[in-house]
């Protein structure tokens, strides 16, 4: 792609205003500033539309065995990536979605007008606000496309990635909503978590109804808003409400591993309650601060005896903690009666998380004995970690074949430190890795942090990856 491409208008420098005429975007109100995006988006998507991807006469839904599936979906994708797959990143990551303040279904709306402009039926489930409340959110509506493939007898097959980001933060050398192009990188925030997989997973389903029509399955696109906070708005909602149950879930990833396994992750609210009284007679009261400090040096001590401990998963080294909120006192003259802090325990996927959190607590009560302070720890969250199953063998195989026949690597299966919306799917018995687009090493995207980015050739390959998995995955019930 031409480094100086169209690029969709951003939406940074007018967020406000943009927020305030978005509101109503879902009842059909005309929003200037989406359409000024979705005319440049159209423009793209028509540019493309009808070009031939072998150099010769248009594919059309004839067998997959006139020529090789992988070469023919790779064909189609590479037609497609410049003209209408970057083009449709862009205009995703245009659109804030940042997560707090978690005001996410303007997004929602917009990726599904987009993606109906590729040909898809979509089916918007907006989460009610009391669900949405619960967890800290404003708005979140989940997307499902379900593209059936021959009688529909074969497996579902998921693919499943959020569209809520964490705030942009400082430091960008590029507007965190501009979607600009530089040295094969596109530049913003959600560019590589996970807005980059809306992209992969979109058309990889449409280079596949496109090429082949000897399939027997279902595959489906869950394209969710909360996982930023925990999932339970997002995946954690379309299971409990019984949209979907699908066989396999790839759930967004990297390009060049299978993430089989990732770390949970415990965080705990502690707070002390002592007793105020004046700088100048200090002894007179009861210092929550001074016991919040004791706590946290325990910890600490507790925390640097973790690297003992390590993972049998390649990519996952030993358990971290860190205490990552710390608030208390009134004034510098008074004794602080209150204090408070919350901490972090990432948990491996060979370790029980109630054995974790008795340990932790274990080790808060010991230290936090001060006469006239009283402690109190409770959960903030609990995330379960992805454990490896012998279900996701099936998964495994098909892209690692897949990647082998895209770009000549027979990529690994790893575990990764992160924890995602995966561990939900695979909590309620789905067989479920990550697999999306992103690079060999997870913090070469800059995720989170500032100058956040996809290389687009990573986006490439993994839309092939993806693909080609999903056709031998729904192929091997249809044979």
């Amino acid at each position: 792609m031409q480094e100086n491409a169209r690029r969709v208008p951003s939406l940074f420098y007018a967020s406000k205003r943009f927020r305030k005429k978005v509101k109503n975007f879902s009842h059909g109100r005309n929003i200037p500033l989406l359409d000024r995006i979705h005319s440049v988006y159209k423009e793209n998507m028509n540019r493309g539309r009808n070009e031939d991807p072998m150099g010769g006469a248009m594919l059309g839904n004839d067998s997959c065995c006139e020529k090789t599936v992988a070469n023919r979906l790779g064909g189609v994708i590479d037609r497609d990536f410049d003209a209408r797959q970057v083009p449709f990143l862009q205009a995703l990551v245009g659109v804030p979605s940042d997560n707090p303040p978690g005001d996410c279904a303007p997004h929602a709306y917009f990726s599904a007008e987009r993606l109906k402009d590729l040909g898809f039926e979509v089916e918007c489930h907006p989460v009610p606000h009391s669900v949405v409340g619960q967890y800290g959110m404003k708005s979140a509506t989940n997307l499902i496309i379900r593209e059936r493939f021959g009688d529909g007898s074969g497996p579902v097959v998921a693919l499943n990635a959020h569209g809520d980001v964490v705030p942009p933060g400082d430091g960008w050398t590029h507007d965190p909503y501009g979607g600009v192009i530089e040295d094969g990188r596109l530049y913003g925030r959600g560019a590589a978590v996970s807005k980059s997989d809306f992209a992969t997973y979109a058309f990889a389903l449409q280079a596949l109804r496109e090429v082949c029509t000897d399939l027997s399955g279902t595959v489906e696109l869950h394209l969710t808003y909360d996982e930023e906070i925990g999932g339970h708005v997002g995946p954690g909602w379309l299971l409990s409400e019984g949209l979907s149950k699908p066989d396999y879930v790839i759930s967004a990833g990297f390009t060049y591993d299978v993430m089989i396994a990732h770390n949970g992750s415990l965080q705990l609210d502690i707070i002390f309650t002592g007793r105020s009284a004046h700088s100048a007679w200090p002894e007179t009261g009861a210092d929550a601060i001074e016991t919040a400090c004791r706590v946290m040096t325990a910890l600490y001590t507790y925390r640097d005896g973790l690297s003992e401990h390590r993972s049998a998963i390649e990519g996952i080294d030993s358990p971290t903690l860190v205490i990552g909120t710390i608030e208390g006192g009134i004034a510098a003259n008074v004794v602080p009666a209150q204090a408070q802090f919350r901490l972090e325990r990432r948990i491996l996927p060979d370790e029980q998380a109630a054995d974790v959190e008795a340990e932790l607590r274990r080790v808060i009560a010991q230290a936090a004995d001060m006469p006239g302070v009283e402690c109190v720890v409770s959960q903030h969250l609990l995330a379960l970690p992805l454990v490896p199953t012998e279900g996701q063998a099936p998964l495994i195989k098909a892209l690692q074949d897949a990647a082998e026949a895209a770009f000549g690597e027979r990529i690994a299966q790893k575990g990764m430190p992160l924890f995602t919306d995966a561990r939900i799917y695979s909590n309620w018995g789905c067989p479920t890795v990550l697999y999306g687009a992103g690079p060999r090493c997870l913090q070469d995207a800059n995720g989170h942090r500032a100058n956040e980015h996809v290389v687009l050739e990573d986006m490439r390959r993994a839309t092939k990856v993806v693909a080609g998995a999903l056709s031998q995955l729904l192929r091997s019930e249809a044979a």
